[in-house]
């Protein structure tokens, strides 16, 4: 792969340093753009430093915001591109719903620069950063990739637009290979405790509050809902460790590579199997030697109790499966953490 060039949006973030780093292991070229308005360039640096020499020649970094059209053209006309992975966008659901317009702006446009960008010189194949978002509050679990499609608020809604326009222009143009990662709930951090998540403002899912519970940055954790029909009353989601996730990536990038008629297709990235919010917390705790104090609220609108992903799909078609458990995620984001209490700052 050592001729491979992969363009990497967003790829200053959690989940793409991660992902960079496992292309370069793996033999690739890569080359990132990011606006690092959710980002911090140090992690990109030590993303670099983490892949010694494959990163000498191999990785490049481009501070590029996607809705900027001439100035993404510019790093295209830079580079031959092999593939796209697409991470860049905003996330947080709450603040989607306060602010529905930026984030169609931000979201939608931006991917449709990318895919006229990457049209207009030859590079049509790509991996999408999707979610789990797209099932909405499926009715079975665990929700298989023919579970019917929907969303509950504009950040979801944002993802599966994005879908849908990918099988439009598959539709409209066979040469497009598009491969659309449903991703569950990311966590963890590098083995090394050198990157790892760190959200600026105010966290949008549950690890980086434990994270942050326990390096003393919040004085207890919120569980949101305690009398869900489940094991332990909270509840329960599909934590994919970041590195598995990280790999998952390249096994996409791998078969669009040589599947010229793979067209555009899904696949859920996660365990295959849910943990309650509850034995998340448990083993941080055993992970950091301490207890996480926590109290329970009530249920936030619009959370479904159970939601994990079939993974059948991606081991038999990717040739990928999870390999980290959530005890493995809880003690890599603790030496993440209490070596980087305040983040990449």
């Amino acid at each position: 792969m050592a001729d491979k060039y992969v363009l990497v949006t967003g790829g200053a973030g959690y989940i793409g340093t991660h992902t960079c780093l496992c292309l370069l292991e793996k033999g690739f070229k890569v080359v990132i753009v990011d606006n690092l308005l959710n980002a911090a360039e140090e992690a990109v640096t030590r993303t670099r430093k983490l892949a010694g020499p494959a990163a000498e020649g191999g990785l490049f970094f481009h501070k590029v915001d996607l809705l900027d059209k001439a100035a993404l053209t510019d790093v295209f006309g830079a580079y031959k591109f092999d593939c796209v992975i697409h991470f860049a966008g905003l996330k947080a659901v709450g603040e989607s719903v306060a602010k529905p317009l930026w984030y169609y702006n931000n979201n939608i446009v931006s991917t449709l620069n990318l895919l006229e960008v990457m049209a207009a010189h030859g590079c049509k194949s790509l991996v999408f950063s999707s979610s789990a978002t797209v099932y909405g509050q499926p009715e079975q679990v665990p929700a298989n990739e023919s579970t019917p499609l929907t969303a509950t608020n504009p950040y979801g809604r944002t993802k599966l637009f994005q879908e849908e326009i990918f099988r439009d222009l598959n539709v409209s143009d066979k040469e497009w290979r598009l491969c659309l990662l449903r991703y569950f709930n990311p966590v963890g951090a590098h083995p090394s405790g050198t990157i790892g998540e760190d959200p600026k403002g105010f966290p949008n899912n549950l690890m980086p509050f434990v994270q942050q519970v326990a390096v003393g940055r919040r004085d207890k954790l919120t569980v949101f809902g305690g009398d869900y029909p489940t094991k332990d009353g909270t509840g329960v989601r599909d934590y994919i460790h970041v590195m598995d996730l990280g790999y998952a990536h390249v096994a996409a990038v791998d078969k669009l590579l040589v599947s010229p008629t793979i067209g555009c297709v899904a696949y859920n990235i996660g365990t295959g199997k849910g943990s309650s919010v509850l034995e998340l917390v448990k083993a941080y705790s055993a992970a950091c030697g301490k207890e996480i104090p926590y109290t329970v609220a009530e249920r936030r609108p619009g959370d479904a109790a159970e939601v994990w992903a079939s993974t059948d799909m991606a081991e038999k078609e990717l040739g990928w499966k999870a390999k980290f458990t959530i005890e493995d995620a809880c003690k890599d984001s603790w030496n993440w953490i209490s070596n980087n209490p305040n983040g990449f700052a």
